[in-house]
């Protein structure tokens, strides 16, 4: 049976930066699945209308970002030692840039970042992951012994169309990693920004494992990593490939989700009403910050923020800009709203109060603005409740 237990409003699509005001366009409720404990939004969006030529994200923006892949990278030739790669949503290419050009095959259907990604060397192959594509891959590279995505898996409506081709070209020996947001990390940190149009899906690995065991695959390992807000990076296997065994890690981890609650629709109803208060907290005080006549503006222009600020219908009235680096989104409006984009610049004034939108960068944030900061400068943040953040 499927519950719902959040409704977000009215919602555009997240990552639709136009120079000209978009209305907000879905109705977004988040349900969870009583059977096989899968959390997931009511609407599906055409996947051209979200990933396209003009997709903004860029891996390589975050320094934490190519740390995290880089170190991965360096573990994964130690241990599992893979003479054939396929990446799944490669992006700008962070990720398959740390392995030789020979040995590594990407897909990525967004045309431009593509575009970057070939720039690099790299073999891509510009369309969305489907059957015909895994027709042809097996045709042109029989089976892979590593297969890794980060982001990507849960923004496909069907998985088990994507588990069961796993399947198909994933060697018997072989390794699949995905990265994706952790449920449980969102419910402690009460961090509802990580439902939008995009997340289709956030994973529990009690749910994640209930659904690839019908697809011949099983999680063996988990890392929890400290990127986009809390993510779970999931080692999965064959389920016949008895040399990998299961972790006390992965078991450890599944029984903390119990605790928690996230095998039961009561924690989730619980997660809604933390979210309404959030919301009201947020509101009450960002008025009375424009009561007392200061001024506001946004740091980082997220899809998380884009969520924040259509739940909480506050828009231009709120904020005087958003900065960001992304050039994608440089003049243009946060999606929703009448919010102008500008190009970053270091922050300096100290009478601003800055909402921070890309919250799960806040030490990178924090390092990189050490001189407003450290003089009085002001960050809001809604994570794990509104408040303002000061020295």
């Amino acid at each position: 049976m499927i519950k719902t237990f959040l409704d977000l409003g009215m919602q555009p699509l997240a990552n639709n930066f136009s120079k000209k005001f978009v209305p907000p366009l879905i109705r977004l409720k988040i349900k969870f699945d009583t059977r096989s404990k899968l959390v997931m939004i009511n609407n599906h969006v055409n996947k051209e209308l979200m990933f396209n030529k003009s997709y903004p994200y860029r891996s390589s923006k975050s320094k934490l970002v190519e740390k995290l892949f880089r170190e991965l990278s360096e573990k994964i030739k130690k241990k599992i030692k893979p003479k054939n790669i396929l990446e799944i949503g490669c992006n700008d290419g962070t990720f398959a840039s740390n392995f030789n050009k020979k040995n590594i095959t990407c897909i990525e259907p967004c045309g431009d970042v593509a575009i970057e990604a070939k720039k690099k060397g790299l073999k891509v192959y510009v369309r969305f992951f489907d059957d015909l594509l895994v027709k042809k891959l097996i045709k042109d590279h029989k089976k892979f012994d590593l297969i890794f995505s980060a982001n990507t898996i849960t923004h496909i409506s069907d998985y088990n169309s994507v588990f069961s081709n796993i399947s198909k070209i994933l060697d018997d020996k072989g390794v699949f990693i995905i990265e994706e947001p952790s449920l449980l990390e969102a419910i402690k940190k009460n961090s509802y920004d990580q439902f939008y149009n995009e997340h289709i899906y956030v994973f529990s690995s009690i749910a994640l494992q209930n659904i690839l065991k019908k697809n011949n695959l099983e999680i063996y390992d988990i890392e929890n990593i400290k990127v986009h807000g809390g993510s779970n990076r999931y080692y999965i296997k064959k389920i016949n490939n008895d040399k990998l065994k299961l972790s006390l890690n992965l078991k450890k981890n599944m029984n903390i989700e119990r605790k928690y609650g996230l095998d039961k629709i009561s924690c989730f109803i619980n997660f809604s009403k933390k979210v309404k208060n959030s919301k009201h907290s947020l509101v009450k005080l960002l008025k009375n910050l424009k009561k007392n006549n200061k001024k506001i503006i946004g740091y980082g222009a997220s899809a998380k923020a884009v969520t924040i600020l259509n739940y909480c219908n506050l828009k231009e009235n709120y904020f005087d800009f958003f900065y960001d680096t992304t050039k994608q989104k440089i003049g243009k409006y946060l999606p929703g709203t009448k919010i102008k984009v500008l190009k970053y610049q270091k922050l300096k004034n100290s009478k601003y109060y800055v909402f921070l939108g890309a919250w799960n960068f806040y030490k990178e944030i924090l390092k990189k603005e050490s001189f407003f900061y450290n003089n009085s400068g002001k960050f809001i943040t809604h994570v794990p409740y509104p408040r303002i953040i000061k020295k």
